[in-house]
């Protein structure tokens, strides 16, 4: 909301962010957040399955108002994508770990390295999990299960060549990073040190791969993005109170990294079935389309990949394992009505987060954790003093 902030028409916002960051620093620094357990219990048995924020939030509501919940989570560590998928030079795992006591304080039991359901064949999706649980086994146990995984299903880039060594996605690059740094030691660790790195995508994820092949010791770090450049400054009249347009730097880019727009992957290149480079095209917007612009190609020497342009689902066959309508975007499709939302067309099923609205915001898989906390305790007990 800063950048809708009504003095940013024409001076700076005020600083919301930094204020909320140094209001809750305070709060943990003076032991004002207190784990707050519930006095009554009633009896009554949640399995969430997903320990993102979405997860978390729910979890916690549940707890405080007496159910016995149980958090699932196919990872060896709690957290989701701020876990595994952030690296920590952006966030800090601490912020999790002072939760997750909070949690544990208020009685969620947590069980990690758990996949509820199955995962598809050859997926690259990370999954650490060393046990498995059906979602029979916990409709049976449970009175309710919410479901709030991630949306995990990276977008892909099928041109030619695809197949080669040499392309991942983002997604299968930062986990590893975020546990090795957790202390882990992992065998054959993809590594960006001393290769010529190209990201493809332009977003947060993109730039969270710039940051970590920098600090792998890349030889070079080049980022594709497919729409034209932004402007340095949005037009503050035009766009306010909406999010405004304009070239966005983060840190990582600060460290290094040569930034291309309006550009389209076309071929993958290789030599014996490794990656040694890319054809590319510069694009242009005409009548509503994008077009490749004559004499534009150009090669470019890449040692690694890596598909950072965003994710379009949650992971299909942990849905279908539970039999959970999906929507158009092949999410769980549930409804957020004061009633009865959130929850799914099989019954004592709930899905929030990511799960049902595609990949998004923290501060929505926060939201709508906690909605659909609410819609379960009302299923449980016919009513809920829990926030809406």
């Amino acid at each position: 909301c800063e950048a809708a902030c009504t003095l940013n028409v024409n001076d700076g916002a005020v600083g919301i962010k930094s204020i909320e960051h140094a209001i809750i620093d305070r709060a943990w620094e003076n032991g004002w957040v207190k784990a707050q357990p519930a006095p009554i219990r009633t009896g009554k048995k949640v399995a969430v399955v997903g320990s993102g924020p979405a997860g978390m939030a729910a979890a916690q509501q549940l707890a405080r108002v007496g159910h016995d919940v149980t958090l699932f989570e196919k990872n060896d560590r709690v957290g989701g994508l701020l876990r595994y998928g952030i690296p920590d030079f952006k966030m800090e795992k601490t912020h999790i770990d002072r939760r997750v006591e909070q949690l544990k304080a208020e009685g969620v039991t947590i069980r990690t390295s758990v996949l509820v359901g199955e995962m598809p064949k050859g997926s690259k999706v990370t999954n650490w999990a060393k046990e498995t649980i059906s979602p029979a086994r916990l409709q049976a146990d449970f009175d309710a299960v919410l479901l709030t995984g991630g949306s995990e299903q990276s977008r892909d880039l099928p041109v030619p060549g695809r197949d080669l060594d040499g392309i991942y996605f983002a997604m299968e690059f930062l986990p590893q990073q975020n546990k090795v740094n957790a202390g882990d030691k992992l065998k054959n660790q993809l590594s960006a040190s001393g290769k010529h790195v190209i990201v493809i995508g332009g977003g947060d994820t993109g730039s969270d791969c710039v940051g970590t092949s920098n600090r792998h010791g890349a030889a070079s770090v080049t980022q594709f993005e497919v729409m034209p450049q932004p402007p340095v400054e949005e037009n503050r009249p035009l766009t306010w109170p909406y999010w405004p347009m304009k070239l966005r730097t983060s840190s990582s880019h600060d460290e290094g990294c040569v930034r291309e727009f309006a550009i389209s992957t076309k071929e993958f290149i290789g030599e014996k079935g490794k990656l040694t480079g890319l054809k590319t095209v510069h694009i242009a917007l005409k009548d509503g389309k994008m077009v490749e612009i004559p004499g534009t190609e150009k090669t470019y020497k890449a040692d690694l990949v890596l598909l950072a342009m965003g994710f379009v689902s949650p992971v299909a066959t942990v849905l279908d394992a539970f039999g959970v309508d999906k929507d158009n975007r092949g999410n769980a499709r549930a409804s957020t009505d004061f009633t009865g939302g959130y929850a799914t067309n099989v019954a004592k099923v709930f899905a929030a987060g990511d799960m049902r609205r595609g990949q998004s915001l923290v501060v929505w898989a926060i939201r709508e954790g906690r909605q659909a906390a609410r819609s379960i305790d009302e299923f449980l007990m016919g009513f809920s003093d829990l926030p809406r």
